[in-house]
């Protein structure tokens, strides 16, 4: 070994050793006969976003409780901050945690709930008053002290839980859902909120959600899980263009599945036909699959367009389009698609007078990061 990997090796493991903030080891949990996590080993960093992402039943909000400690593990380890905590209770595990219903006290005012964290851990008078004020200033509730939760909106209902969760300086934040009960608008500017205060204070955080969009726009990372497993973890970025398998490439965002055909593997890439175009995807998901056989590419709404003029890959019929304001979606029957169905989404004023129901057009690809796989039961 050379002087330099002496030197260095044990700098690496000391960085990334203290970066953990949430680490989770082979944890299972089941409910009767029901497993409702299967082995799960997670790794959360110091100071990042984490979502959980998957459908009802897939298994986050119970990761998310044996985080928080209000559930135990079957098997498994559970540290946080480095030290293990899988059997010590939730009160002594400094976690900050705001529930999808808010869970706020009715008779209380709002800096009673927000202090109450503070009050049962009896710091002074003095204190409680100082971090109160400050985590409603950090929410926007300044001036809203005395009122009762009843004489709020959602949304500030929605801050005052969460002024609950981080007055007692949490290492780790865990977010339940907490948009779910929210309209559109509201959601969406709580979401900018909510990220803005977690880069802030630099707050290690567990976001729970069903929600693709949301986990998209939120996340430095996301675990997608189904079935109490984690199919896929990384990056939104890494989630949406590159799935590790068919669940999560038709679970997170719009696709379409078309029928192809595989024309050659060069490595670690693969030439997919499509009628007439030729896509480049990556070779592992089509491992075992031969030269001419029927493949699955996955393709985005945005790597599809309308040909006008030229040849076009493959042709449909419109048969519906979806106003968006500043977009239009175009359904268009197509015979290579598995649901018999594509979605386009096209931009400008003009293309629904352009494109109406009923209207053959070419379909072409812009597929810079397909991915192919081989067809269910192959």
């Amino acid at each position: 070994m050379s002087p330099h990997a002496e030197r260095s090796a044990p700098d690496v493991t000391v960085t990334l050793f203290e970066e953990t903030a949430v680490a989770l080891n082979g944890v299972s949990k089941r409910f009767g006969e029901t497993v409702a996590l299967d082995d799960v080993s997670l790794v959360v960093r110091r100071g990042e976003l984490m979502t959980l992402l998957g459908p009802s039943g897939c298994g986050k909000t119970t990761l998310l409780n044996l985080v928080a400690g209000f559930l135990v593990p079957d098997h498994g380890e559970i540290a946080i901050d480095r030290e293990r905590v899988t059997d010590l209770p939730a009160f002594r595990r400094q976690i900050g945690i705001m529930f999808q219903s808010y869970a706020l006290f009715p008779h209380m005012s709002v800096a009673a709930n927000v202090g109450y964290g503070l009050k049962m851990r009896r710091r002074p008078k003095a204190e409680i008053a100082r971090r109160v004020d400050e985590a409603l200033e950090l929410v926007k509730l300044a001036g809203l002290a005395d009122r009762r939760p009843r004489q709020l909106s959602g949304g500030q209902q929605q801050r005052v839980a969460l002024a609950r969760a981080l007055v007692i300086r949490p290492k780790v934040l865990l977010l339940d859902e907490p948009f779910s009960a929210l309209d559109r608008n509201l959601r969406g500017a709580m979401q900018v909120e909510l990220k803005q205060i977690q880069k802030q204070l630099g707050v290690t955080t567990i976001f729970v959600t069903h929600d693709q969009s949301e986990a998209l726009s939120l996340s430095d990372r996301i675990a997608v899980m189904t079935a109490g497993r984690i199919r896929q973890l990384g990056t939104p970025d890494e989630i949406y263009r590159q799935p590790s398998d068919r669940f999560v490439a038709s679970f997170v965002g719009d696709v379409n599945v078309l029928r192809a055909r595989l024309e050659r593997i060069n490595g670690t890439v693969a030439v997919v036909a499509l009628g007439e175009a030729r896509v480049d995807v990556p070779s592992q998901p089509l491992a075992g699959a031969s030269a001419g056989s029927s493949i699955d590419l996955f393709l985005r709404p945005e790597q599809l367009s309308v040909v006008e003029h030229g040849p076009a890959a493959i042709h449909g019929v419109i048969a519906a389009q979806i106003y968006q304001g500043g977009h239009v979606d175009l359904y268009v029957d197509v015979a290579e698609a598995e649901s018999g169905r594509v979605l386009l989404r096209v931009s400008g004023e003009q293309a629904t007078a352009h494109w109406p129901a009923g209207t053959r057009i070419g379909i072409g690809l812009v597929a810079h990061s397909a991915i192919a796989f081989v067809p269910s039961g192959s």
